[in-house]
């Protein structure tokens, strides 16, 4: 078991509706200080966006910033923190195209690029930009033949791979990526069958299921792969994303809720805004300091050793951020206090 924690930070870019009200040439002054403010702290391991194009759990006129533009601008203003997405939807680009775009990107950021990438899911985004909505097998079959794309194209500058629905032939990537070997690969899902098999044999990184219970299980499944596959399970890190409501007394994580639900109502209906509602409420990150900690040493124990975690009122304020920095965070990092 580690004895601590790495921690990335999502940054805020309109998609779960996080920066209403903010005037949209704003929005990447907010977007860019928000990744200054983490490049600069020392805290934060990383920055992270997420790869979707319309407003989630509905589509809506609100601004929802292109995750691969902001890879590369934020990569720009910062000179520390890794950049990546929670995650690449392989489908949504040519994965020779985006290996391309990466190994620019990580040029841009002087090596400091994650890849996150996944299936997809989100069908209403897929059908709106004229891609479909293949059944999931067909969506992990691409991101299968994706990945092995990604690999000869980072590791030699050349691709050539007659698959069932990628087909390239010495499709070239130079300049290679700065990171010897190639960027590191988070398989983002936790499908039992498919997508953890594809991470024991290509993933530097998971990122699935952040409850206890499921992340357990998840864990139990991959290792299985691995054993199958030959690979070296403890080689992989298995990282989780938390929603976080953080306040000093449960009264104060109460009105942060009622925050979030006021300015989420007039997008949703009553059932999505609790189903959203209890995307923060039954999970890790909601409570004071004492019992986020508590929750979270237990996923570390379990083996959760990466953990990203998105502020939902971050555009707005970085009072929970602050909190969070100072009250969880030396906790799970292995020091005794802010101060250390």
């Amino acid at each position: 078991m580690a004895d601590h924690m790495r921690f990335g930070m999502f940054i805020p870019q309109g998609w779960r509706f996080d920066l209403v009200g903010i005037d949209e040439s704003q929005h990447w002054n907010v977007m860019s200080s928000l990744a200054r403010r983490a490049d600069d702290g020392g805290l934060w391991e990383s920055v992270w966006v997420y790869d979707h194009f319309h407003t989630t759990p509905v589509p809506s006129e609100e601004a929802t910033h292109e995750a691969w533009s902001l890879m590369a601008g934020l990569g720009a203003v910062t000179d520390r923190v890794r950049i990546g997405q929670m995650c690449s939807c392989m489908s949504y680009r040519n994965p020779m195209y985006l290996a391309k775009v990466a190994a620019t990107v990580d040029h841009i950021s002087g090596g400091r690029l994650e890849m996150g990438i996944g299936a997809g899911w989100y069908e209403h985004e897929w059908r709106a930009y004229g891609y479909g909505f293949p059944s999931a097998g067909e969506r992990l079959a691409r991101l299968d033949e994706g990945v092995q794309i990604f690999e000869q194209a980072w590791r030699t500058g050349s691709a050539t791979l007659h698959g069932k629905h990628y087909d390239v032939d010495g499709a070239l990537c130079f300049p290679l990526p700065v990171q010897p070997g190639g960027i590191p690969l988070w398989i983002a899902g936790g499908g039992e069958k498919v997508t953890l098999r594809i991470a024991a044999q290509h993933a530097r990184y998971t990122n699935f299921d952040g409850t206890l219970e499921g992340f357990t299980r998840k864990s139990e499944i991959l290792a299985e792969h691995c054993a199958v596959q030959g690979t070296d399970f403890d080689q992989i890190v298995r990282s989780a994303n938390y929603n976080v409501t953080i306040g000093r007394t449960e009264a104060d994580v109460a009105a942060k809720l009622d925050e979030l639900a006021a300015r989420l109502a007039p997008h949703l209906g009553a059932d999505d805004l609790e189903r959203q509602l209890a995307g923060f409420r039954d999970l890790p990150a909601f409570g004071t300091p004492e019992q986020i900690v508590e929750k979270l040493l237990a996923l570390r124990e379990a083996g959760m050793t990466y953990g990203i975690f998105y502020f939902p009122d971050a555009a707005y304020t970085t009072e929970s951020i602050e909190l969070f920095e100072h009250e969880v965070m030396p906790a799970l990092a292995g020091v005794r206090s802010w101060e250390d």
